[in-house]
């Protein structure tokens, strides 16, 4: 991908109707916690992955980016649910349970309809 030489234009009127339609949407990020130790704990990140598919086709979790740098963070979600429920639902996964994975969630805030190009 490359950069534009020229960005588009954009008004204070575009960016206030645009913040109008904003809302709060629960971003997770995602850590390898203590008991992280591919390849051993390879079945159990599987199946985190299958939850994150279930979680994705119920409309909860829209955006799931997995982490592959090397670095300590293992991904970042976007849930569309309230921080409190996406607590809960985090506190469920197979990889927290196992201290594969640790969390943090965070309010964040973006606009219906944003997504990721094809």
């Amino acid at each position: 991908m490359s950069i534009p030489s020229q960005l588009p234009t954009i008004t204070d009127e575009f960016m206030r109707q645009s913040q109008a339609t904003g809302r709060g949407y629960a971003i997770v990020l995602l850590r390898k916690g203590p008991a992280y130790d591919p390849p051993r704990t390879d079945s159990i990140i599987w199946e985190h992955g299958r939850r994150n598919y279930a979680l994705r086709a119920a409309g909860l979790l829209p955006i799931v980016c997995p982490i592959r740098d090397g670095s300590e963070w293992a991904g970042v979600g976007v849930f569309n649910a309230p921080t409190d429920a996406t607590e809960q639902i985090m506190q469920g996964d197979p990889a927290v349970q196992a201290q594969v994975l640790t969390f943090e969630v965070h309010t964040g805030f973006s606009f219906p309809g944003d997504a990721l190009p094809a």
